[in-house]
């Protein structure tokens, strides 16, 4: 696995939207936060409210070439997706990785973006970051800007700790070490049975999802579960689970319930509550690089490159 150079001061990062549209109102601040970190930021067509297609950034052909274009440009040095929402797996047939592959960059996003994070990561063959968004969160706390800029410029790595006041939890007790893979679970569920099908053995799994019923939660675990994902893993990282409430409160299962009956039976390592995912208060992760869980004691420690 190829872990790309870390972003530097003066670096020209590349804006692409690989899902939905960018506000026109969100543009200028997402700039500003890309220029008050030391960079200068390339807006591609994608980023453009004016190219919509729909609910979509821009047509599937103009997104995809932005993405790709980037990579190709020696002038680029790090690519950043803007924004998530839906349609990055709508690309992935178009991209064309040969060409990626021979000029691995550093590549951030979340959410939807999960969908590239997994492509890139298996069949590009380098490390990407789940990390904040500029048009997402264009003013970040003092926590979520801690870790995104160790994401940019190469600090990521030892003990990953949550915000004070906020600790993880135990679901699994045990110990694990593996490549970190995953992401949004919608996402994740999605792949199954695709070539770009996410490939979790040997490997610790992140989770996280936002505005999902709890029974939609419990139907895409399930699908990870039949598909061998949780069998198949080291060890598991559930991250936050925004605004994700029962249909029908008083009938439905818990979260904590749906974990129990769906992941806990694997019997690998896993924690709850990691400060990563749809939250405003969130750490950037490091996709495709190794790392340990101590699941007894809550300790996630990312190796170094």
């Amino acid at each position: 696995m190829i872990d790309p150079k870390p972003l530097f001061p003066g670096a020209r990062v590349a804006l692409v939207a690989p899902s939905s549209a960018v506000p026109e109102e969100k543009l200028a601040p997402a700039l500003a936060l890309v220029r008050s970190l030391g960079m200068e930021p390339k807006l591609y067509p994608s980023c453009y409210y004016a190219n919509r297609d729909g609910y979509l950034a821009a047509s599937d052909a103009q997104r995809a070439a932005d993405i790709q274009q980037a990579f190709a440009d020696p002038a680029i040095d790090g690519i950043w997706c803007i924004r998530g929402g839906y349609g990055a797996h709508r690309l992935l047939p178009l991209l064309d990785m040969d060409l990626i592959r021979r000029n691995p960059k550093w590549f951030g996003g979340y959410s939807d973006v999960t969908a590239l994070h997994t492509c890139f990561n298996q069949l590009g063959g380098f490390a990407t970051f789940h990390c904040t968004m500029p048009s997402t969160e264009p003013c970040p706390d003092a926590y979520t800007l801690d870790y995104l800029k160790k994401a940019l410029f190469g600090g990521l790595s030892g003990a990953l700790s949550n915000p004070e006041g906020q600790p993880m939890g135990t679901l699994v007790p045990g110990s694990a070490e593996g490549i970190l893979c995953g992401g949004n679970l919608s996402l994740i569920a999605a792949s199954l049975g695709t070539p770009w099908e996410l490939d979790t053995k040997g490997k610790i799994l992140f989770l996280e999802d936002v505005g999902e019923k709890t029974y939609r939660l419990d139907g895409m675990l399930t699908q990870l579960r039949n598909a061998g994902k949780f069998r198949d893993c080291a060890g598991i990282l559930l991250g936050a689970w925004t605004d994700c409430t029962p249909e029908i409160p008083e009938r439905t299962l818990s979260l904590r319930e749906i974990f129990h009956q769906l992941i806990v039976p694997a019997g690998k390592p896993a924690v709850m509550a990691l400060a990563c995912g749809h939250c405003a208060t969130t750490m950037a992760l490091p996709l495709g690089r190794k790392c340990q869980l101590n699941a007894d004691t809550c300790e996630i420690v990312l190796k170094e490159r």
